[in-house]
């Protein structure tokens, strides 16, 4: 580890995820959020903790496996997968910005949107997929963490919002989950990983159907990164993000 990296880490640590109140959570689309950190979801709601999930985009193209259920019919009912599987996890409060599937939507309006919940939610923290994986191909991930990470910075400066027509909030950092570089880990215990399995694979059928291969490879990539990463903590399950505060989101290109 470098100078310069050591003395970062040490003046400024990269905050704990758990020892905020208030969270958002971003998906691309109906399921991400419970794939990439529904075990995390789970343990904070279980703690009392205020959790809003926000869905950037309709669905409509994820029809590979919806028993030919397309355009508005799978938007509405990828709706209704979606509040199930987030009360499942214990969240009531699950928005819909409704852009189009597959990038065919303003980025400006995106921005707009998470802007807007922002100010209302007012969060801690916010939760979402990496765009800088470097193998993330779809242009909705990349999109929705981008204008997450923006957001997340410029949301306590009051002129910055009122030009997107949303209220400034004091979020002190972003957690991009679907990362392949992790610095801060949440232990969870093997009941929420079971919620997670149970929000997505009992509530998002119209994706995974029971007994498909996609929902099986899927079940045993959830299981082994749990595992890994609750090796890595010396517990059971556990899951990884890659977290900024507001100190690491700008001019200071060590931060992890």
């Amino acid at each position: 580890m470098s100078l310069t990296k050591l003395a970062l880490k040490i003046a400024a640590p990269v905050p704990k995820v758990e020892t905020f109140t208030r969270y958002l959570f971003i998906g691309p689309h109906p399921d991400d959020i419970e794939i990439g950190c529904g075990a995390t979801v789970a343990r904070l709601a279980a703690e009392g903790k205020q959790v809003t999930f926000l869905i950037m985009t309709d669905g409509r193209y994820g029809d590979g496996f919806s028993d030919g259920i397309k355009g508005d019919e799978l938007v509405s009912l990828r709706k209704k997968e979606s509040i199930a599987s987030a009360e499942r996890l214990g969240v009531k409060d699950v928005r819909f910005l409704d852009l189009c599937d597959g990038g065919f939507y303003d980025y400006e309006e995106m921005l707009r949107g998470i802007a807007k919940t922002a100010g209302e939610c007012r969060p801690d923290l916010i939760f979402a997929p990496d765009p800088d994986t470097g193998r993330e191909c779809h242009v909705d991930h990349l999109n929705t963490g981008r204008a997450a990470a923006h957001i997340a910075y410029m949301s306590p400066y009051p002129g910055i919002m009122a030009r997107e027509g949303a209220a400034s909030a004091d979020v002190k950092g972003i957690a991009f989950y679907m990362t392949a570089r992790p610095n801060r880990y949440v232990k969870v215990s093997g009941e929420m990983f079971r919620m997670q399995n149970e929000a997505i694979f009992g509530c998002h059928t119209s994706q995974f159907p029971s007994g498909s291969a996609e929902a099986k490879q899927l079940q045993m990539y959830l299981k082994l990164r749990s595992i890994d990463f609750g090796l890595r903590n010396l517990c059971p399950h556990a899951e990884g993000f890659r977290v900024l505060g507001q100190t690491h989101m700008h001019c200071i290109p060590e931060t992890v």
